[in-house]
């Protein structure tokens, strides 16, 4: 079991680390460039050059049952959860097979939208409440594949 993160706009990585040395799960921190990373042999930053997908196409061809991916990008949700892995939002919403569909489907929505001027903006600014949502989320996702054995 490990946890990788889409970590380039992550704003939970440092929950991400500590709940994982609780459970003492490995991690993998991808993005497009460095950043800083606890210097621990369960936390490995990986840089993956290239196009605009790149770091969702290592997830996505790495991510096996049993995992869990941390990201806000529902593309890769979707690709993770057909791999018969886990995937969360950084606030806290566990993607499922039941849900992903309207998730995709409300992100196709709001994207044409936001192309035609209907919409400005982005989501609403980050909170505690979305932190202390994602750290219970991960916890229990994490719990209840130990228990599980996948």
């Amino acid at each position: 079991m490990a946890v990788y993160v889409d970590a380039d706009a992550c704003p939970v990585k440092d929950e991400v680390y500590r709940v994982a040395r609780r459970h003492g799960i490995r991690v993998f921190v991808v993005a497009n460039s460095g950043m800083f990373t606890p210097r621990e042999e369960a936390i490995e930053m990986v840089v993956v050059r290239g196009g605009f997908d790149a770091a969702d196409d290592w997830i996505a061809t790495r991510i096996a049952p049993g995992d869990v991916v941390v990201t806000a990008d529902i593309p890769l949700a979707d690709r993770c959860l057909k791999a018969g892995a886990r995937a969360i939002s950084p606030r806290g919403d566990a993607f499922s097979e039941d849900s992903i569909g309207e998730a995709l489907a409300t992100r196709a929505l709001l994207d044409m939208l936001r192309q035609s001027g209907e919409i400005v903006g982005g989501p609403s600014a980050f909170s505690k409440t979305d932190r202390s949502r994602f750290l219970s989320k991960l916890d229990e996702v994490l719990h209840a594949i130990q228990r599980r054995g996948s």
